[in-house]
């Protein structure tokens, strides 16, 4: 395990041609932490791709509960390499069994046509407290459960509406400003990679906020199925984003979530959308 800076966490080790060995986060919930693999899968897929191409979608399927206290090994299969679009399959293995799979493309850049929704409209990261923050104000007050999920050494959160602290039934669409603490430095892989891991965070939990009153912790089973990431355009995961999460339909015992990431400029930079088993137990 690992509490390493989290360029040190997703910088995978190379054991053989496309084949790699990552060191765990020690995630305050004690869990093996999906975004996590998800970053580690995608720096696994782009060492296997030449320079200039850049990731630009990801789908994934997290398959079986990882363990926090082993490594995890990933194998590239590089499935195509063309003229303008590479293409990887990444599976992840713990005890020879694959606990995750991830498709991804990269993409030369080209010029094209342009156009995107508008920032919402909410105000600047200033203006909020940092979950840091929170917890030193009203720690006392917050359960153990959402504390460990409040912690992350890696990024600062400032969320807008607060909800969490809210006995309600606030709205599904919720926002989030966050940055890596770390400076990543000038590699646009890394800065997706980074992104990757923070999308993780918060993202399944907007599908039950609606609902939250009405279930006890006790009774519920919660667990991400898949992930998937669109990157549209260059960004810096060091300087602050806004995420946007909404949860348009839950059913079936799963809920379903989408977001979007725009720069503090209004560029919006990466979609996002996941949907977790939401299983409320008899």
């Amino acid at each position: 395990m690992s509490d390493s800076p989290l360029r040190d966490i997703i910088d995978l080790e190379k054991l053989d041609t496309n084949l790699f060995r990552g060191k765990n986060y020690m995630a305050p919930w004690g869990a093996l932490f999906g975004g996590q693999v998800l970053a580690q899968a995608l720096n696994a897929a782009g060492r296997t791709v030449s320079q200039g191409r850049y990731l630009h979608s990801m789908h994934s399927y997290f398959i079986l509960q990882g363990s926090l206290s082993k490594p995890i090994i990933y194998q590239v299969d590089p499935i195509r390499d063309g003229k303008s679009f590479n293409t990887r399959r990444v599976v992840a293995y713990q005890d020879g069994k694959a606990i995750f799979n991830l498709s991804s493309s990269f993409h030369k850049k080209e010029d094209g046509l342009s156009h995107q929704d508008p920032i919402p409209d909410v105000p600047s990261y200033e203006h909020f407290l940092s979950y840091e923050e929170i917890l030193k104000e009203k720690g006392k007050d917050i359960n153990p459960d959402l504390k460990a999920l409040m912690s992350n050494r890696h990024i600062e959160f400032r969320p807008v509406e607060n909800d969490l602290l809210k006995n309600i039934n606030p709205d599904t669409v919720r926002h989030f400003w966050l940055k890596s603490k770390e400076p990543l430095g000038d590699s646009p892989s890394l800065h997706r990679e980074v992104l990757a891991f923070g999308s993780d965070y918060n993202l399944m939990i907007t599908a039950l906020i609606p609902h939250r009153n009405k279930i006890k912790k006790e009774n519920l089973q919660m667990a991400s199925l898949d992930h998937a990431m669109w990157f549209h355009c260059d960004f810096r995961a060091d300087d602050w984003l806004l995420y946007q999460m909404e949860s348009p339909c839950a059913s079936n015992a799963r809920g379903f979530s989408r977001g979007s990431f725009f720069t503090k400029q209004g560029n919006l930079v990466c979609t996002v959308v996941q949907e977790g088993l939401i299983r409320i137990k008899s």
